[in-house]
């Protein structure tokens, strides 16, 4: 497998963090790889800059952090203006069409995508875009599957909060299938 890079970028209190950890579990506990997480944080508990890395590797990973993501998400304008020039060549990044306007070219697949609109049209709450943006990053990655999602959600999610999340990794699943075939 290749070694994913991933960094996932926004500010606090959109579960930036808690998807880096959902997806670093399902990875390492239930796909059988090698992973790691790690988190920066503002100190302000809510609308500081936060960023998590996660890598994900079938070989040993030496080295926690992230310097040149394969896949970068984007939840904020200043995420973006920050990180969006770190992506790797030919990599990914994703942001959301609500908080984020491109404002550069990067050489890497950059998609937009409407995932908070559509978990509040969907849903009515935004507590879930972390977990949508998190469907959209598996359906357009396939780093590991749903099912692994899924058994780390039922883990971590209280019970009366597990269906409302499944809806979410959903959506966000539809969105990217919803984009057209990426031409080789």
């Amino acid at each position: 497998m290749e070694r994913y890079r991933i960094v996932f970028s926004g500010s606090g209190g959109q579960g930036v963090i808690t998807a880096s950890i959902i997806l670093a579990e399902a990875a390492a506990l239930h796909e059988g790889l090698n992973a790691v997480q790690s988190q920066n944080y503002g100190p302000e508990a809510r609308g500081g800059a936060t960023r998590a890395d996660v890598i994900i590797s079938d070989r040993a990973i030496r080295f926690p952090k992230v310097n040149q993501p394969n896949v970068l998400i984007c939840l904020t304008q200043e995420a973006y203006n920050r990180y969006s020039g770190t992506v790797r060549p030919g990599g990914l990044l994703l942001t959301d069409s609500h908080f984020v306007k491109l404002e550069r070219k990067v050489d890497a697949r950059q998609l937009e995508l409407g995932m908070y609109k559509s978990v509040l049209d969907a849903i009515g709450k935004p507590v879930v875009f972390n977990i949508c943006m998190l469907g959209a990053m598996i359906g357009l990655t396939h780093i590991v599957s749903t099912e692994s999602i899924i058994k780390v959600l039922e883990t971590k999610i209280p019970s009366g909060f597990l269906e409302m999340n499944r809806r979410a990794l959903e959506i966000g699943l539809q969105l990217a299938d919803s984009l057209p075939a990426k031409s080789s």
